[in-house]
């Protein structure tokens, strides 16, 4: 299968379930009682999100936001818009995709691309390489880096709203007319298929079979993610598949961290960098990635005022960790009595899972990858731009 054929095939395996399943890739669970001290100095680390992300955009020359500008403002892409506004009044979840990717209040949908930047740009040049000298160069990034961003976030927006494709055959009365899921669902699918295929010709604009060949096993890795995650969806009565831990390493990897990953990899690559540094802006991308989802799926149980009624991913870090310690037949059991009418009490389930380890366990985890990925960096000489990343890493492993 090629890239192009890759690309256009993601909404059949995107559009088989309903909510994305979260699930997190971890090492053996051993060893998450055996991470250590963590490294990051919050003294030195800003208080809030979008304080990094402002400081970051400042160092690699202009807010991410915009990189996908050109596209998002096109023709075709603006027909489509006008079709979204047909959507208003219904429940298609492509409006709540819409909406979060005009008002990204907590900005983290350019996050990819921001981190391709600063990894470009804390890496700088090859010394050893006379051919990249010829490549624009603006604020430290060759403008193939920043096509390669691009890029990144292109796929990443156009995966959001794919995901956004309703399972019809499992709509209620109260999700509203077939008609205008049926509609949703179309508009879903050509509009990221466009987005799709501009990635596809970005990246053949880039004439580098090595990066093509990264991007396009990071597409891989995220259809057959999902494709897992589909088949380990809740099932009646919201009791989960036991998908083990060795299971959920591999799954959550493959949904989460493959692009950001590979997209670090291949940001090294265009700028001829030797196989070590490749590797460790790999390492450096797959493990924040990681502590950035295990952050998001603690949410629901760290913050200081959370409704009772606020749902939480059955699939995500603490809950599966909770599934673990506690063992099958008591987490049914837990599930079972927090249940009313068929319902699910979020509120009841939520203070279960608090009561025992998974949630302490999934900030252990979190700082464990951000470990990780401070560790990858050191091999990077000290910058702003490493500075940033590290920042970032300091970012999404606190909890207080």
């Amino acid at each position: 299968m090629n890239l192009r054929q890759l690309l256009f095939r993601l909404p059949h395996y995107l559009g088989a379930s309903g909510s994305p399943r979260r699930l997190w890739w971890s090492p053996s669970f051993d060893t998450i009682f055996s991470v250590g001290s963590w490294r990051g100095q919050s003294s030195k680390s800003p208080a809030h999100w979008k304080q990094v992300v402002s400081e970051a955009e400042k160092i690699v020359g202009y807010p991410t936001s915009f990189m996908s500008l050109r596209c998002l403002l096109s023709d075709e892409l603006s027909n489509i818009a006008m079709q979204v506004r047909k959507l208003v009044g219904t429940q298609h979840p492509l409006l709540t995709t819409a909406r979060e990717l005009v008002y990204d209040s907590q900005n983290s949908l350019q996050l990819r691309g921001l981190v391709v930047l600063l990894i470009s740009k804390a890496a700088g040049p090859s010394s050893g390489n006379a051919s990249c000298q010829n490549y624009d160069m603006v604020s430290g990034i060759y403008s193939c880096q920043r096509s390669l961003a691009e890029i990144t976030e292109l796929i990443h927006t156009a995966l959001l709203v794919h995901r956004g494709i309703v399972n019809l055959n499992e709509l209620q009365s109260s999700d509203g007319p077939l008609k205008d899921m049926q509609f949703g669902n179309k508009i879903a699918i050509l509009s990221g298929d466009f987005l799709l295929a501009n990635a596809c010709n970005g990246l053949a604009l880039l004439q580098n079979t090595k990066v093509v060949e990264l991007l396009a096993s990071a597409l891989m890795d995220l259809v057959q993610g999902v494709y897992h995650e589909n088949s380990t969806s809740a099932k009646e009565n919201y009791i989960t598949d036991d998908i083990g831990i060795s299971t959920w390493k591999e799954q959550t990897f493959l949904s989460h961290g493959a692009l950001l990953a590979k997209s670090c990899q291949a940001a090294m690559e265009l700028a001829k960098h030797d196989a070590e540094v490749q590797n460790m802006a790999f390492q450096y991308g797959k493990h924040m990635a990681m502590s950035h989802k295990i952050n998001s799926d603690l949410q629901p149980f760290t913050k200081e005022k959370t409704s009772d009624s606020m749902t939480f991913n059955l699939n995500s870090a603490p809950v599966v960790l909770h599934q673990e310690f506690l063992g099958r037949d008591l987490w049914i059991k837990q599930i079972r009595e927090a249940q009313e009418k068929g319902r699910l009490d979020y509120g009841k389930l939520r203070e279960r899972i608090k009561a025992g380890k998974g949630v302490t366990s999934a900030i252990d985890l979190c700082r464990y990858h951000g470990n990780k990925a401070l560790e990858a960096l050191e091999s990077f000489p000290p910058s702003e731009a490493r500075s940033a990343l590290e920042n970032i890493v300091f970012a999404v492993t606190r909890f207080s």
